[in-house]
């Protein structure tokens, strides 16, 4: 008797000399599990990368924001310095006028005038000049004996030579202001205070002595002027011996015709209208 099967499992029979050849090697197996599990790891390390470089790119786009916002204020606040400068360049070249005004009202004095009173201050200490103010300045010491107002042998030699100098034909529009210092000591001696009671007095005694040489000499009168400062006028604080001498001095002010000095009606003529 014939014994049938059904057709499913006849076909598996059927099939089973072929099972071998479909079998992969467990080391083949293995090795692709390996291989999968790496590109596993790697993706996920190239996932959380892409995240990091996504985090990194949002930071970047931050601080572009920030640069550009940075870079704007700067825009701005560039504008606002370039305004300023041009408003310093104005108030600058406003300035630069002014000086060159005022320099050409105290720095009168001639070149070939300037010359000769700096070369008279080199040869005579007691002379010191300088070429900025036109300030000719004498120590009274060598000048005048202590309490008195009557000119040196030799403070005449001196001044002759300023007023060879002044009198020359380029200095013969310039002023001259005479000015009288002393320390602050007051006036000793019962014969000399009924002379010169205050240290006004012997200062403005002094300074008229001096002009009324050069007048001598031949300046013009209505190019002189006289002043007395007593004590009120140091330039040094009259605690030495030095500091007294250096306060005890007659000046000589050299000025421009147009140079603005009170009581001089000619200086400042809308004074006196």
């Amino acid at each position: 008797m014939r014994c049938y099967l059904p057709a499913p499992a006849w076909i598996l029979i059927g099939l089973l000399p072929l099972l071998p050849a479909c079998m992969v090697p467990a080391t083949q197996l293995n090795a692709c599990r390996s291989q999968n599990t790496n590109l596993a790891e790697r993706c996920r390390a190239q996932a959380v990368e892409i995240e990091n470089l996504k985090t990194h790119a949002r930071h970047k786009e931050d601080e572009l924001l920030r640069a550009e916002r940075q870079l704007t204020t700067l825009q701005e606040r560039l504008g606002l310095d370039r305004r300023e400068l041009a408003d310093l360049n104005r108030q600058r070249d406003g300035l630069m006028t002014q000086y060159a005004d005022l320099a050409n009202r105290f720095q009168p004095l001639p070149d070939s005038i300037r010359t000769q009173l700096r070369e008279l201050s080199e040869r005579e200490e007691s002379v010191q000049f300088d070429p900025v103010t036109g300030l000719a300045k004498f120590d009274a010491d060598i000048l005048f004996d202590s309490g008195e107002a009557e000119l040196k042998s030799g403070a005449r030699r001196v001044l002759a030579e300023l007023a060879s100098v002044l009198d020359d034909e380029e200095a013969q529009q310039l002023r001259l202001m005479v000015v009288g210092h002393t320390d602050d000591r007051g006036i000793a001696g019962r014969p000399v205070r009924e002379k010169y009671p205050t240290n006004f007095h012997l200062s403005t005694a002094r300074a008229n002595a001096v002009a009324e040489f050069l007048r001598e000499k031949g300046i013009a009168p209505h190019r002189l002027g006289v002043a007395g400062f007593g004590a009120h006028q140091p330039v040094a604080p009259n605690g030495t011996s030095d500091d007294r001498r250096k306060n005890r001095r007659v000046e000589v002010f050299v000025m421009a015709p147009n140079v603005p000095v009170v009581g001089w009606t000619e200086t400042i003529p809308s004074v006196y209208r």
